[in-house]
């Protein structure tokens, strides 16, 4: 059921499982009540990570709360998506309630995992209670054995459900080579110790005071936590794909069916942005109802949309052309402050190569190249694409179609380690941009 607590009405929620099954009675619910509350313009909004359906339902209310006075003549309706991913709990969000695990974290860091991430893991992981007590047991002894830092990363393997050598659902790659086998990330095939070396050095180099846990002695073990958080991420970043691919794209088609006026509007944070990206690839044919995406801090890759890769001519990106499967255009919302997607993003998703390393390698360089986030910098490599600053976009009119990239630094910029802003996107700037972007006046 809905938030009674809702900041706007009328509001509906749509819960997907993992595997991208949507809760059929509330699906039923939205299509039959959505033509007899007027509704023509509808925004779905879809969570990036988060634990709960309370944190899920609290975004929403926030940041559909400006909308009313913004769009006052317009005949709005409201959908929060709810889908299986998590959040670890140490991770700030700016105006939010922060946690007691947080607050200690801040004071006395240390890599062990806390009771409410432990739980999450467990949700979001459910039957491997054993391998998240060892995982956990291990973070806390940090052993000084470089084969204990391996058995770590095995037992990460092994939550997220990666087996080298075995059959891989894509691996939740977002750009793909013709005729090229895809390659594990190395963050799953690579040298454990050397992994996570990296993450401890990207750490260190958010800056005196600014690492996760503030370390003083560079460790393995410090990086540690760090390919447990990375791991985790990318197991959600595969399951955003599935929900919106295989759920969103065809509750969409549904609602066509039933009422063909209502003009979609799609919004995604992090991870949720994939996911309503992916809910293009599954619409049914000839659907031509969403008129605008909006990205906030989209943790894909920048060249998704891309048909061919700077890097290498025979490849592109995995949503290459979705984009013109919108009646409007796509938007995205950007910030230099977020280092989730400035940092660790990057360090997650290059692909495994043995002659690869980061010694020494500048990360902002390396984003220009092959494992840019779209949240960082924006879609990449789609000719036409626009940019704009914030205040630009808000001047308006927004481009009718294509791309458009919106440098949001100027609002998106609050947040402490490791994530930074990544989570600061509660802003009526950025609700603006997503009316603006569907011409909902």
């Amino acid at each position: 059921m809905a938030d009674p607590g809702m900041s706007v009405t009328p509001y509906w929620e749509l819960t997907f499982d993992a595997d991208g099954d949507v809760d059929g009675s509330e699906r039923d619910r939205l299509l039959a009540q959505i033509a007899a509350r007027g509704v023509r313009d509808l925004i779905v909004f879809a969570h990036g990570w988060n634990n709960d359906r309370s944190g899920a339902t609290a975004l929403y209310r926030r940041f559909f709360a400006p909308v009313p006075k913004l769009a006052p003549k317009a005949k709005v309706g409201y959908v929060g998506v709810i889908w299986p991913s998590m959040r670890f709990c140490d991770e700030p969000i700016p105006d939010f309630p922060r946690s007691a695990v947080a607050g200690e974290a801040t004071a006395a860091p240390c890599p062990a995992l806390d009771e409410d991430t432990r739980h999450a893991l467990l949700e979001t992981f459910p039957g491997r209670a054993t391998v998240v007590d060892r995982i956990a047991r291990m973070l806390d002894q940090r052993s000084g054995d470089d084969a204990e830092l391996e058995e770590f990363g095995r037992l990460v393997r092994e939550l997220v459900e990666v087996v080298p050598g075995g059959p891989q659902p894509l691996f939740a790659a977002d750009t793909l080579a013709e005729g090229v086998p895809q390659s594990e990330p190395v963050l799953f095939s690579g040298d454990t110790v050397a992994v996570c070396d990296d993450f401890t050095r990207a750490l260190t180099g958010l800056g005196p005071g600014q690492g996760a846990a503030g370390f003083a002695l560079p460790n393995p073990w410090d990086g540690a936590r760090e390919l447990l958080r990375q791991a985790t991420y990318y197991a959600m970043k595969r399951r955003a794909g599935t929900v919106g691919e295989r759920g969103l794209g065809p509750v969409i088609g549904q609602l066509a069916g039933t009422a063909p006026r209502v003009r979609v509007h799609l919004v995604g944070h992090s991870f949720g942005g994939r996911l309503v990206s992916f809910a293009l690839r599954g619409l049914p044919e000839g659907v031509r109802t969403v008129k605008s995406v909006t990205l906030l801090q989209g943790a894909f890759s920048h060249y998704a949309f891309s048909a061919r890769l700077p890097h290498d001519q025979h490849a592109g990106g995995v949503l290459q052309g979705q984009q013109n499967r919108i009646d409007g255009p796509l938007v995205c919302c950007f910030s230099s402050h977020d280092s989730a997607l400035g940092t660790f993003y990057p360090l997650a998703s290059r692909m495994a190569d043995e002659d690869d390393s980061f010694a020494g390698v500048d990360i902002g360089r390396m984003l220009g190249a092959r494992w840019g986030a779209m949240g960082h910098d924006g879609v990449q490599a789609v000719p036409g694409t626009r940019g704009l600053d914030l205040a630009g976009a808000l001047r308006g009119p927004l481009p009718t179609s294509g791309c458009v990239n919106v440098d949001a630094a100027a609002v998106v910029r609050r947040g402490g380690p490791p994530t930074g802003a990544h989570s600061d996107i509660v802003h009526p700037e950025l609700a603006r941009v997503v009316l603006a972007a569907g011409r909902i006046v």
